[in-house]
């Protein structure tokens, strides 16, 4: 069974970010749904630190505590789908230093404060997505 909502995840995305953006999920683990849809439109790549990943998808191994971060240069957008909270900050300093937005999905009662990373933070609620999106101003 995958995310309830990926595909309004998706769609929000696709809609504030134009055709073509660089967006990159950061821990895809088992659940590509999101991905797949995102990366029929955009220059897409997702990472974990798995040795490998959904096929058909662009997929980088990388480590968010010792990430290369040629990987995330042009990045308009970082997202995370349930990300451990203890990812979170190193997540977010990647996405702050690149100049990217940060969207995370936590699991249902999570709430970490990344505030100090970015000018603006807001939680949505978009059809049966929820997600904290914190954006930098370009």
């Amino acid at each position: 069974m995958g995310i309830i909502g990926y595909d309004d995840l998706a769609e929000y995305i696709l809609q504030h970010y134009p055709a073509g953006s660089r967006i990159i999920e950061v821990g895809i683990g088992r659940h590509p749904d999101t991905a797949e849809l995102l990366s029929r439109y955009c220059d897409f790549t997702c990472t974990d630190v798995m040795p490998e990943g959904p096929e058909k998808l662009n997929y980088v191994r990388d480590d968010v505590f010792q990430p290369d971060m040629r990987l995330y240069e042009g990045a308009s957008l970082i997202y995370s789908i349930r990300p451990p909270v203890d990812l979170q900050d190193s997540i977010a300093a990647i996405a702050n230093r690149v100049g990217a937005d940060l969207l995370i999905r936590p699991f249902s009662s999570e709430k970490t404060d990344l505030s100090r990373h970015f000018s603006e933070f807001r939680c949505i609620n978009y059809k049966r997505a929820v997600f904290f999106l914190y954006q930098n101003k370009r």
